[in-house]
């Protein structure tokens, strides 16, 4: 057996749906999927309990769809992709272009515009709010976009953790904040119904990079000025998990719902 399980779940309305594992490459299952994907590596609830070592190399990644967020090996910095091209915001504030490092978890898919909408003048409670009763249903994971001008926008980066891990939420007590004001850029990230914690991030988990791709990060705060918002329905989803190394004796117990709060808008 190859040295990763697939998982693929074609999930129909409510996500419903079937679980199977096979022994095809990830590039035989690949030309099967259609756009509305959500390819993951790994869970969030893994990258919580510190399991940071990456498996899956980001040139595989970015065959699988050309939008998405994640992190790196030994979490060192925030991705952001985006057109196809992967970016790492390192806790310098920079964002590179980067091909032959890998992910311990991320999520993308082959953005595919459904609704648009043109907002001004909301802060990040508001925007959520209303681009959440927007979408059709409560079930569905969506892809969402967000292009434009924004009066303010603040992220975050996380160092590259050497053995043995912290927890992430400890790890996020020593990140790089960067906040910026009146920058032009793109929102990337994905709304995920609450059902699906421990998998995901649920409900929003967005980060951020500014048009000349050179700054970024995971989003902690924003005001929007003036932006185009999209989302994308998204009700197919694809799991990649490693067969090796601490994940496969790991036991996934305690609840870690307050710990991701914290890590999300700490």
């Amino acid at each position: 057996m190859n040295r990763f399980v697939k998982f693929l779940i074609v999930i129909m309305v409510l996500f419903s749906g079937c679980i199977s594992t096979n022994d095809n490459s990830v590039s035989e299952v690949k030309s099967e999927q259609v756009s509305d994907v959500l390819y993951q590596v790994s869970t969030i609830n893994a990258l919580m309990e510190s399991i940071y070592d990456g498996f899956i190399p980001v040139n595989e990644l970015v065959t699988h769809g050309d939008f998405g967020i994640g992190t790196f090996d030994k979490l060192d910095g925030e991705m952001v992709v985006l057109d196809g091209i992967c970016y790492q915001v390192k806790t310098d504030g920079v964002a590179y272009e980067v091909e032959n490092v890998t992910t311990p978890f991320a999520t993308v898919t082959s953005f595919e515009n459904d609704e648009t909408y043109y907002l001004d003048n909301m802060n990040i409670s508001e925007f959520e709010s209303y681009f959440e009763s927007k979408f059709p249903s409560k079930n569905m994971v969506y892809a969402v976009k967000l292009t434009g001008t924004f009066s303010k926008m603040k992220t975050r980066s996380v160092p590259s953790q050497e053995k043995p891990y912290e927890k992430l939420v400890d790890v996020v007590k020593n990140q790089s904040v960067f906040e910026f004001e009146n920058v032009s850029g793109t929102v990337v990230g994905f709304w995920v119904p609450e059902f699906m914690s421990g998998l995901n991030v649920p409900l929003y988990h967005l980060h951020f990079i500014t048009d000349d791709r050179l700054a970024g990060g995971h989003i902690l705060d924003f005001e929007i000025d003036s932006v185009e918002a999209s989302f994308d329905t998204t009700p197919e989803f694809y799991m990649v998990l490693p067969t090796s190394g601490e994940f496969y004796s790991m036991e996934f117990s305690d609840n870690l719902e307050n710990d991701l709060k914290a890590v999300e808008k700490q």
